[in-house]
């Protein structure tokens, strides 16, 4: 299954290299990516198509690893980033960051790059703080019910204090934060991609490698503690790592809400619950639902410029719906 979707993600990517306002065909393609072609296909192969492309699959696969994590580690299929409220604190930090500091030169904006996915993964941490804390009970178990329930209400927080910024912007500064906090894929530059494309790997690697313990974790706390393993300190670590992936991809691609949700359920709905296929896969179809998504606005007329996330909050709400309904 992992191969087939492989499969899948190469070929809209290379039919999203050729579609779009300025036509290049399969063959020209071709023959840039072979490092021929014209100066003007170059351009729009090497500067335009092809960052957005790597960022979508970046972006999705960071969100779908996130979202699976955080399902398997609070045994709820709707436990993700967005529905914790951890994206949210994300996107305040990094929104701070780019509406306020670096647009009124209080910070360099050369150091954006570095700055960024570093930003959004303090927002992120500082959000699941607040969550965890607030959930807390002396003695009893944190329950999934009451986490995903304070996190939407943290995001719901984090929410109101975007808009406050948001508010106080201009019409110019507006919009790109209104288009960012939908999904925007905006950071489409390869100095964007070459932060996030070793801190997407580093960590998606760390957490392929821990496939076994969240196959363990994912069980019950009793068991886990039962076959040795430190539930603590495997909890702590793969929690953070799910915080780091979504806080990478909200940084550079906005506020995905569904993909860490939806993503691991249709993954784990195709090859089952064992961890070192589910992972990947759930990876895989996050990158494929972006990578769709973001190749459809640009192809396909909507009588406006419709960030990429509208799209997929378009098309996969009635499978939330459905989610939500078989919930218990």
């Amino acid at each position: 299954m992992a191969g087939i979707l492989s499969m899948l993600v190469i070929l809209i990517a290379l039919l999203s290299m050729n579609v779009g306002k300025m036509n290049v065909s399969p063959i020209e393609v071709l023959q840039v990516l072979a490092g021929q072609g014209t100066d003007k296909q170059k351009l729009v192969v090497f500067d335009f198509r092809l960052p957005r492309i790597v960022l979508a699959i970046l972006v999705g696969f960071g969100m779908a690893l996130s979202g699976c994590i955080m399902q398997s580690l609070l045994r709820n299929d709707l436990a993700s980033p967005g529905t914790l409220g951890i994206s949210s604190g994300s996107g305040l930090f990094v929104l701070a960051y780019i509406s306020i500091f670096a647009a009124q030169g209080l910070v360099p904006m050369s150091s954006l790059p570095l700055l960024l996915p570093a930003l959004a993964f303090v927002g992120g941490l500082t959000a699941a703080g607040i969550i965890f804390l607030l959930a807390y009970r002396k003695g009893r178990e944190i329950s999934p019910t009451a986490l995903i329930l304070t996190g939407v209400a943290v995001g719901s927080g984090y929410g109101a204090l975007s808009l406050l910024m948001t508010l106080r912007l201009d019409s110019k500064q507006y919009d790109f934060a209104l288009r960012w906090q939908a999904g925007s894929l905006w950071g489409a530059d390869w100095k964007y991609l070459a932060i996030l494309l070793p801190w997407t790997l580093l960590i998606g690697l760390y957490v392929l490698y821990k496939a076994r313990t969240l196959n363990v974790l994912n069980l019950n706390t009793q068991t886990a503690h039962g076959l040795g393993l430190p539930y603590r300190r495997e909890f702590i670590g793969l929690a953070l790592a799910a915080v780091a992936l979504s806080a990478g991809s909200v940084a550079l691609g906005g506020n995905f809400f569904f993909v860490g949700m939806i993503a691991p359920h249709i993954a784990k709905r195709l090859v089952g619950p064992n961890h070192k296929v589910l992972l990947p896969v759930s990876g895989l179809v996050g990158a494929l639902i972006i990578l769709a998504a973001d190749t459809f606005t640009r192809t396909v007329s909507l009588g406006a410029d419709i960030p990429t996330g509208v799209v997929i909050t378009i098309a996969v709400t009635p499978y939330f719906l459905y989610l939500l309904a078989k919930s218990k």
